[in-house]
């Protein structure tokens, strides 16, 4: 299995994405090409003393910065790391491609190179989230502001795919992320969704709240990419204040400092439950290939579990079931005369 790595992309140059596929080749028995100015990644691989003979260098002389258009990728940057990575999955090259640079530009590269599956009228960015009994799936969370309740319940389909992947459960729970748990609560497309939910073959538990999303009582939350941003962010904010509001109580009194080396275990467990760098990526599913986004920021480690993740994804073939499980739910609904 190959993985293509945008090595140029992220915020902290190529040398964390370097140390991630080579913790990956190691651990994961995977090869990855590094994507990105040879010269640039040639002197950073020497740097690092990374001899591996699994990391491989695939020229791109141009980088999409974070402040750019993602219009502009198609337009003036065919040449850039995040589109020649893309093009390597899409001839067979790679398996599934990796970025942690500019989401928009691996959006539109993914977009115009690989294609919307079959029967998927938007791609959705899935993102992993920690719950009281393991991990939860929330998509969208950033690719679609506007939805029609028809484009929900296609997200609603391929996160079921994906969590059966995930979480190895054949009928994973889905619910609608609402303001209510009533079926009447909700805008609109909401309302419309719930009835279209309902009627599917999934496992539709019905309405959650944002207060259920990370109780456990859905495996996979359904929103549109506006809400799904705005939660995700503020989770973020709100676990990173909470760290820090923790560490000040416990570092501002001498009975806290007493007690730290007796809670630094389970308080280094909970790091890890809400660490990003555990999930590595969230994958953009809908199109036609494998594409795993990350954080700009992301470490080393957030790179090998992005890897990871891409490469169990690939493994599963999890693009070609989402495309059967769409093409059914389509059948389904077609009327008759349509059919024959």
């Amino acid at each position: 299995m190959k993985i293509a790595l945008d090595a140029m992309g992220g915020d902290h140059g190529p040398a964390p994405c370097i140390e991630g596929a080579l913790q990956a080749a190691q651990e994961l028995n995977v090869d990855v090409i590094l994507v990105g100015d040879e010269r640039a990644l040639s002197d950073e691989c020497q740097r690092l003393g990374c001899t591996d003979g699994r990391l491989s260098i695939k020229h791109a002389p141009q980088v999409v910065e974070m402040h750019e258009s993602p219009a502009a990728v198609a337009r003036k940057k065919r040449d850039s790391s995040i589109w020649v990575a893309t093009e390597l999955v899409k001839s067979g090259e790679a398996g599934a491609v990796v970025s942690p640079g500019n989401t928009g530009a691996s959006m539109v590269a993914s977009f115009f190179v690989l294609g919307l599956t079959k029967g998927v009228e938007r791609p959705a960015i899935a993102t992993s989230l920690p719950t009281l009994t393991g991990e939860a799936i929330m998509l969208d969370v950033g690719a679609n502001v506007d939805c029609t309740a028809q484009h929900l319940a296609q997200f609603a389909i391929m996160g079921n795919e994906y969590g059966k992947h995930l979480f190895r459960k054949p009928n994973p729970r889905v619910g609608l992320l609402s303001i209510g748990e009533e079926d009447s609560k909700g805008n609109e497309v909401t309302k419309e969704a719930f009835k279209l939910l309902k009627n599917s073959p999934l496992n539709f538990i019905g309405n959650v709240e944002g207060r259920d999303v990370y109780s456990g009582s859905a495996d996979v939350v359904v929103c549109d990419g506006f809400i799904g941003n705005v939660a995700l962010k503020i989770s973020e904010g709100v676990a990173d204040t909470i760290k820090k509001l923790l560490l000040k109580e416990l570092s501002g009194s001498f009975f806290g400092r007493l007690a730290y080396p007796l809670i630094a275990s389970p308080l280094l467990n909970l790091k890890r439950r809400i660490d990003y760098a555990e999930f590595g990526g969230a994958p953009l599913l809908g199109v036609n290939g494998i594409t795993m986004i990350c954080h700009g920021r992301s470490s080393a480690k957030a790179i090998k579990n992005a890897i990871r993740r891409a490469k169990g994804l690939a493994e599963s073939r999890v693009d070609e079931l989402i495309q059967r499980d769409i093409e059914e739910s389509l059948a389904q609904h077609l009327p008759a005369e349509e059919s024959r």
